[in-house]
């Protein structure tokens, strides 16, 4: 099994990377503020200004580092890594699937996988919470055992599509019910994006863009191509697969961890900057989250199909090596990430 290895992210605006020594070296004004040996770092993130040497590139090439570029609010700007892992008959086949039934069967196990998610969540919430609050939740994850039903007759991928939206409204509708803070300032009200309207909305498309890069580094880990999706259409520069396959682990990795930050009050009001009506977390709160989203990785669980013990931080990498394991014949179908 992969080790779980670490995530460097950047977040001092003018930070200067480069290597020493098969090591990291941050520099800051012209200081060192750490050093870091390269063979624990699976990827680096730059979330604000960031300055590379050529060589440091070539570096995190010949290591298999995956280098990434981001705005400050996390939206993606561009991604470097090294020679392309894995054997080619495998994204031969992946590309195959695009259009075929083979990829339906996918899109459906994998939308299957975030509304049985979507649901336990749901329920589970509704265990700890006040009557009126657990009735709402109850009331919406009935529903959403109706879409969860109607996923067996779905025969195109459009119509899973419809099916995801319907879920996705299902749920959001009951994501306050989820919340036990007194701060009007920390309700959900609605799903929004790019940007988004409130303060629960900005941290949960933080969160989101932590585990997306996750994912794209689980694929690309694999040999396979994190471009070329099903569920998601094909666009350059997006990678469609690698937003496919983090679907059904929104709910479980994502949305549960913002709940719990929220809930113990780690994550307040004030922690926001708000420039035209633009919600963004402050930099010093982004860091406090990903130290607690990287605690939260390190946490161990069983893995419901493979039946290991696992890091939360590799089930994206278990679910990329699934989906390989069905691309090479090795399995049936595949079986998407589901938390009981």
């Amino acid at each position: 099994m992969k080790q779980l290895k670490n995530v460097l992210y950047i977040l001092t605006s003018g930070s200067y990377l480069h290597c020493e020594n098969k090591s990291i070296c941050v520099i800051v004004d012209g200081t060192e503020k750490v050093r870091i040996p390269a063979h624990t770092i699976e990827s680096i993130i730059c979330l604000c200004n960031t300055t590379v040497s050529t060589p440091f590139i070539g570096f995190c090439g010949e290591n298999g580092i995956a280098l990434s570029f981001h705005s400050d609010n996390g939206k993606f700007y561009g991604r470097i890594y090294g020679s392309v892992s894995g054997n080619v008959l495998l994204r031969k086949k992946q590309y195959e699937l695009i259009d075929s039934s083979d990829s339906t069967n996918i899109v459906r196990n994998i939308i299957l996988g975030k509304i049985v998610n979507s649901r336990n969540i749901l329920t589970r919430a509704a265990r700890n919470t006040t009557e009126e609050k657990a009735s709402i939740l109850k009331e919406q994850a009935e529903k959403l055992l109706e879409q969860e039903n109607s996923l067996e007759t779905a025969k195109t991928i459009d119509s899973i599509r419809g099916i995801e939206g319907a879920a996705a409204t299902i749920y959001f509708r009951a994501f306050d019910s989820m919340l036990k803070t007194k701060e009007t300032e920390m309700m959900f009200e609605k799903r929004s994006r790019r940007p988004p309207e409130n303060r629960v909305n900005a941290l949960l498309s933080f969160v989101y863009m932590l585990l997306k890069n996750d994912t794209q580094s689980a694929l690309e880990s694999v040999g396979i191509d994190p471009s070329a999706g099903y569920l998601h259409t094909l666009r350059p520069g997006r990678p469609s697969m690698a937003l496919d396959l983090m679907e059904e682990l929104r709910a479980p990795l994502c949305d549960r961890f913002v709940v719990t930050l929220i809930n113990l009050k780690q994550i307040t009001a004030s922690d926001f900057d708000v420039e035209n009506t633009e919600y963004k977390l402050k930099d010093k709160v982004k860091r406090k989250v990903i130290q607690e989203w990287q605690l939260r990785k390190k946490e161990i669980i069983t893995h419901p199909y493979l039946k290991e013990k696992i890091p939360i931080g590799l089930i994206p990498y278990c679910q990329a090596m699934l989906l390989s394991k069905y691309f090479r014949g090795d399995i049936d179908g595949y079986p998407p990430f589901i938390w009981r």
